[in-house]
């Protein structure tokens, strides 16, 4: 049994939305605790940048770059992982978009790319993998959601839509391959130090979330790697199936 400060070793993991924020913080965890991994987002030279700090550190990793709303660009980045690095025993899927407004006057496109991002992106990346972790004997799916998905708002009707859509999916999903030996996981933050805000079509929202994820004791990046290591560490008999992590200062339902 390899040692606790190594509960990964020997591992391959694919990260998709990891040129930043949660993504990038789980690659970066994942690979301190042993795992090879994959890391899968649109922009290359920040990926370059992660495998560069990953392999500085005696970790192994590899790049691919795609946009996971394009079904061909997540299952190559599911096969590649495979291909260079051997097998896929974990998927992190922290690929994700958020937009704000109401129904009244909306870009309807904005709302198809939220929900094509989030909910989509993480079905294609689960329809290729699942069928080599099956063929493994096994695997770990850890989807990050958010604890939007546990209420609705006037404004964040997309977001919230595609974020509960993600849960009954990742559930669904849980129920179908547990028998398989594959845990799944759906892991909800609350306000997280993230880059999430910066494509927000509207100024003033962009401004109002930017606030929000950066308040006095927001969940850091790594606390949510931390969270999936601990997660991918329980003994295979153990699915932690749901997983919601918020502010120490946030108590709101």
């Amino acid at each position: 049994m390899p040692p606790m400060s190594m509960p990964l070793e020997g591992k391959v993991a694919l990260v998709t939305g990891a040129s930043s924020g949660i993504g990038e913080a789980a690659a970066l965890c994942l690979a301190e605790a042993g795992a090879s991994v994959a890391v899968a987002a649109r922009r290359a030279e920040r990926l370059a940048d992660l495998v560069g700090r990953i392999e500085a550190a005696g970790g192994r990793a590899l790049a691919i770059a795609g946009d996971m709303m394009v079904e061909e660009d997540a299952r190559r980045a599911v096969e590649e992982t495979v291909a260079s690095l051997g097998a896929i025993d974990v998927l992190i899927n922290s690929a994700g978009v958020m937009q704000v407004g109401g129904i009244e006057g909306c870009d309807t496109d904005l709302y198809r790319r939220v929900v094509d991002i989030n909910l989509m992106g993480t079905v294609y990346t689960c329809a290729a993998a699942v069928p080599h972790m099956v063929a493994n004997g096994g695997g770990d799916i850890i989807t990050i959601s958010s604890l939007a998905a546990r209420k609705g708002g006037a404004m964040t009707n997309a977001y919230s839509a595609s974020k509960h859509a993600v849960n009954a999916f990742t559930d669904g999903l849980r129920q179908e391959v547990g028998g398989k030996n594959i845990r799944v996981t759906t892991l909800m933050p609350g306000a997280t130090e993230t880059e999430v805000a910066d494509n927000i079509v509207d100024p003033g929202w962009r401004t109002a979330i930017k606030a929000h994820v950066a308040k006095d004791g927001a969940v850091k990046p790594r606390d949510i790697g931390e969270a999936i290591v601990f997660i991918l560490s329980m003994p295979r008999r153990t699915n932690i199936s749901e997983i919601s992590i918020r502010p120490t200062i946030d108590t709101s339902a």
